[in-house]
């Protein structure tokens, strides 16, 4: 097909699949010449350059699109005679992102961003979705709360979740997880497991994978209404019937400088002022008063994320070793999570420092992310990260582990010490709260009289 425009779509192993199913696949008027990684994005991934393979790539690329790093991104654009570059990922700060967006018009392309309203599927059953201003913010238990007040109302309810497809990808164009079997029969990494093991402890059932056109299909066949559960900050995939967006007050001023999170932000029908219970009141006023400016016809809910642990003698007067959420400290930008809280909380008499003990990408991973306090990121998205996390922690001089991460660590590693695990839950403190939200968005679609 002659002149069709020449593009490179920026990525990092998600949302710009996403793009290239919805906009580009089947466009005779583009040519995707490349998709780029950002490897800080996907520490560990499985795969490496893998190319997007021709079997979900549609008719037009009977090669498939191969993928190179985003560091590489001016002198590919000269290589490969790029037009236009697509930027197609989660959780970059505003200056990052129009750094990035400097060095390609310098190159000699057209910098793009694609509106949600051209990215949008639209479902067939009434879509809750849950987005954040940053990732880490609390978007699962909220998930997992719309999801449980959905269900007590008799209606059958599954969630969907923004990609992280690690694996074999003609294996991933839809995935199912309902029990612990499918997480270990679909070789889910730490980063998956922390996502969909909650679901699973309280017998929800949520999907995932490449293809979110084809998981809808599924989705759909056993559920009144879905619940999209999105990753970092990412835009939801589907048109959603109510918007819910959490802002996080341990990181005020985050909701206005990091993409797409400020979008979610302006979009959103509701915002959740989450962890209230933990923050300063002035964040939180602070956060307030930049979600009433950027999006004053949106409700306000409260909320707090309280934790609690199974067993709190084992943590009080012990010294700790804190794991944390992976992403949630290390481009999630926090320097410690819901395990530092519960350590001080449950009286804790250190947090041991992990890194004279960390091996391998562990150890590197403290390199990269300095910010980091006396916590360790669980980080595995290979066999290989797996067992260095495992010979970090058994090696670490503490009387106990304090599992911040919302897995339990102890299905995946064989871990020499007692794990005390840390759950935290979403408690809304303000009216409207999400299931009048939810009520009269179902009564709108027709599904509660």
């Amino acid at each position: 097909m002659p002149n069709r425009k020449r593009v490179i779509i920026v990525g990092a192993v998600g949302m710009d699949y996403h793009v290239f199913n919805v906009y580009f696949r089947d466009n005779p008027e583009y040519e995707v010449v490349a998709f780029t990684m950002a490897k800080e994005q996907n520490l560990g991934t499985t795969g490496g350059l893998r190319p997007y393979p021709a079997s979900l790539a549609g008719k037009l690329y009977p090669n498939g699109i191969p993928t190179r790093y985003e560091h590489e991104l001016p002198s590919l654009i000269e290589e490969l005679k790029a037009e236009e570059v697509v930027f197609a990922y989660s959780d970059v700060s505003h200056n990052y992102l129009m750094n990035l967006a400097s060095q390609v018009l310098v190159a000699g392309a057209n910098w793009r961003l694609l509106s949600p309203r051209f990215l949008q599927i639209q479902a067939h059953k009434p879509v809750a979705a849950v987005c954040a201003v940053r990732t880490g913010c609390g978007k699962s238990q909220t998930s997992r709360r719309v999801y449980e007040i959905i269900k007590n109302k008799g209606l059958k309810v599954v969630a969907i979740r923004e990609p992280m497809p690690y694996g074999d990808l003609e294996k991933q164009v839809w995935q199912r997880f309902a029990t612990y079997q499918d997480l270990d029969d679909q070789k889910a990494t730490i980063e998956e497991r922390e996502e969909y093991e909650p679901y699973i402890d309280c017998g929800m059932v949520i999907y995932a994978g490449c293809d979110y056109a084809e998981i809808l299909k599924h989705a759909e066949a056993e559920a009144d209404v879905i619940v999209w559960d999105g990753g970092n900050n990412e835009i939801a995939f589907y048109k959603p019937d109510l918007l819910v967006t959490i802002v996080d007050p341990l990181r005020p001023g985050h909701e206005l400088r990091y993409h797409p999170g400020e979008v979610n932000l302006r979009s959103a029908d509701a915002v959740v002022i989450n962890k209230e219970d933990t923050a300063r009141s002035n964040d939180i006023e602070k956060v307030r008063a930049n979600v009433k400016a950027a999006n004053p016809n949106a409700v306000i809910i409260d909320a707090d994320s309280p934790l609690t642990v199974a067993d709190p003698a084992a943590v009080k007067g012990k010294r700790v070793l804190v794991v944390e959420d992976g992403p949630t400290v290390t481009h999630g930008g926090m320097g410690y999570g819901a395990g530092k809280i519960a350590a001080q909380q449950f009286g804790a008499k250190e947090m041991v420092n992990p890194r004279p003990f960390a091996v391998g990408s562990l150890a590197r991973t403290f390199e990269e992310f300095k910010h980091l306090q006396n916590v360790l990121p669980a980080m595995g998205y290979s066999a290989e990260q797996l067992k260095e996390l495992e010979d970090t922690i058994n090696k670490a001089d503490c009387d106990v582990v304090l599992s911040g991460t919302p897995i339990d660590l102890t299905r995946i590693i064989k871990v020499n010490k007692p794990v005390v695990r840390v759950s935290y839950e979403l408690k809304e403190k303000s009216k409207p709260d999400l299931e009048e939200l939810l009520t009269a968005m179902l009564k709108r679609k027709g599904l509660l009289k």
